[in-house]
This record gives C-alpha cells, sequence and structure tokens, in this order.
C-alpha cells in the first residue's frame, strides 16, 4: 500500500484497527509482575533462577505461534478469495441473465430486473448468514414484499435466493425466452458456484482451530511470560518490568492477531470489509440495469 509507505509512523503509533486495546491489560500485568520480581532481587531475595529459561524454550513457543498465525491467515486468505469469487460469478449471471433472456412480454423486464437484484440479494443474504444476523432493510430493499416474508421465516436465506434465481432461469427456458440450452447450463453452474462458495466461507465459520490447541498454546505463553522475570533479573535488574512487557507486548500480540483474523466474516477492522463487498456489487447491478436500459432507450428513439 502507497499510502503505508507514505506514512510509516502513522500507521506504526496507530491502536485503531491494531491488537493493542485488546492486549495492554496482559502485557501491564506482566509487565507489573516484572516490576515485583526485580524488587524482590533489589532486597537480596533468592529469584534470580537463570535455569527456568529452559521450562518453554523460545524456539518452541516461536514455532507454536507461527502455526497458529499463519493457520489463521490462510483461512482469512481463503475467506478473501472466496469472496472475489462471488463477486465474479455475481457479475457474469448478471451479465448473462440481461443478454440471454429474451423478452417476449412487456412484463419480462420488470421481471429480469428483479431477477438481477435477487443476484445482489445473494450476496447480501451471504454477509447477513454468515455474521449471523437477522434479514432485515438491507435486503427487504432487494427483493419483493412476499419474498422478504418468506426469507425472515427461513435460516438459510441465501440458498433459498439461489433457488429463486434458478427457478427464474428454469422457467424462462421453459417459455423459450432462451433458447439456448448451454446457456442454461451456463447460468445454473454459476449459480451452483455461488452456493459453493458459500459452502466454503460455512466451512471456515464453522471449523476454527481445536480448542485444546489454543488453550495449550495460551497456557504456554503465559507461562513464558510469568518465569520471564526471573530469568531476566540478574542482568536486567529494575529494567525486568520494561523488557518482560515488551517480550510480552510481542507475543501476546501475535497470538491475538490469529485470533483476529480467524474469522474473516465479522465486524472487527481486520476482518473482511463484506459491507464495502456488497454495496459494491449493488453499485455494479444497479448501474449495469441503469446503462442498459439507457442504451436501449436511445435505440428506440433512434428508429
Amino acid at each position: 500500500m502507497k499510502s503505508e509507505k507514505r506514512h510509516w509512523f502513522k500507521f506504526a503509533l496507530q491502536t485503531k484497527g491494531s491488537v493493542i486495546p485488546i492486549i495492554a491489560p496482559r502485557v501491564i500485568w506482566t509487565g507489573l509482575f516484572g516490576v515485583f520480581v526485580s524488587i524482590l532481587y533489589y532486597y537480596k531475595l533468592p529469584v534470580s533462577q537463570p535455569f527456568v529459561g529452559g521450562v518453554v524454550p523460545s524456539i518452541v513457543l516461536g514455532l507454536l505461534l507461527v502455526f497458529r498465525t499463519n493457520t489463521a491467515y490462510e483461512r482469512f486468505w481463503e475467506g478473501r478469495r472466496l469472496w472475489g469469487m462471488l463477486t465474479s460469478d455475481i457479475r457474469n449471471l448478471a451479465w448473462q441473465i440481461w443478454v440471454v433472456v429474451n423478452e417476449v412480454e412487456p412484463e419480462d423486464r420488470v421481471k429480469k430486473i428483479a431477477a438481477l437484484r435477487l443476484v445482489t440479494a445473494f450476496a447480501v443474504a451471504s454477509k447477513l448468514y454468515l455474521r449471523a444476523q437477522p434479514v432485515n432493510r438491507e435486503l427487504e430493499a432487494l427483493v419483493s414484499p412476499s419474498q422478504y416474508l418468506q426469507l425472515k421465516n427461513i435460516d438459510n436465506s441465501p440458498l433459498e435466493i439461489a433457488h429463486w434465481i434458478g427457478s427464474y432461469i428454469q422457467q424462462q427456458y421453459n417459455r423459450n425466452c432462451i433458447t439456448n440450452a448451454p446457456q442454461v447450463a451456463a447460468m445454473l453452474t454459476l449459480t451452483r458456484n455461488l452456493m459453493d462458495s458459500l459452502g466454503n466461507c460455512e466451512r471456515i465459520l464453522r471449523a476454527p482451530l481445536p480448542l485444546a490447541y489454543a488453550i495449550h498454546l495460551k497456557q504456554l505463553v503465559l507461562i513464558y511470560c510469568l518465569l520471564l522475570p526471573f530469568q531476566l533479573v540478574k542482568d536486567a535488574g529494575l529494567w525486568t518490568g520494561m523488557i518482560v512487557a515488551l517480550i510480552s507486548f510481542t507475543l501476546f500480540g501475535i497470538e491475538e492477531i490469529g485470533i483476529e483474523i480467524e474469522n474473516p466474516f465479522g465486524y472487527d477492522a481486520n476482518d473482511l470489509p463484506l459491507d464495502t463487498i456488497c454495496d459494491q456489487i449493488k453499485d455494479n447491478v444497479e448501474e449495469f440495469i441503469n446503462l442498459n436500459s439507457s442504451s436501449e432507450y436511445d435505440n428506440q428513439k433512434l428508429r
């Protein structure tokens, strides 16, 4: 990102979008514990125990944290890739519906536009479904009143919308508004791709990192940070608390980043911008409808 290069220090000191507010209490407590140990050492109490550094080897902890972060990032990137595919399939499906479906009767134009908005509604419904949000006004603007009432009583609204899109395509083929069977197959394939993308997003959402692994990693990080003062106090003295806080900031931060991006479909600053993606899809489809409608109107005037 060019802005990140230009404003390096601004990004380095930024707290919004970072994990600093979340990990700050842990860092402070481990730092204070380091100060406490250094005070005990200052008063000649036998708290210096260098051998404790081997209890949790730093290389083992580092490998576990790297694995945790890489696994979470893979989930994040897979979610981004799936939403990129979903966006592309929606645009292709909207274009094919508009171009391929012939308008035999006057109301066919209205039905076609409604079908295009159903394609947009699939993206919005998928976002709400992945966030465990109920059907709301954002979706109401894209479907008919009767469809909206049906969606409010359905658990998996994107699946129902995909069914409506498939039914529309099949009906137009039965009415001979689509004369080419391979074109029907292509549109139904795109519809199936939408459901496949949603299913893969569900897989990411429903299969988090095993609980035992997450608990064990947290326990190791905590033990490591609590043992650090006993290992460092002899050489660091009264600086022990500061050094322990800096090290714990690194470890807690890496571990928390993995938690932040493990579910990429939420509302956090580090999650996928699903609201922006859905708004872009809506704008694209509406521009497509308006552009084609105005072009056909101009052609009719020229005739």
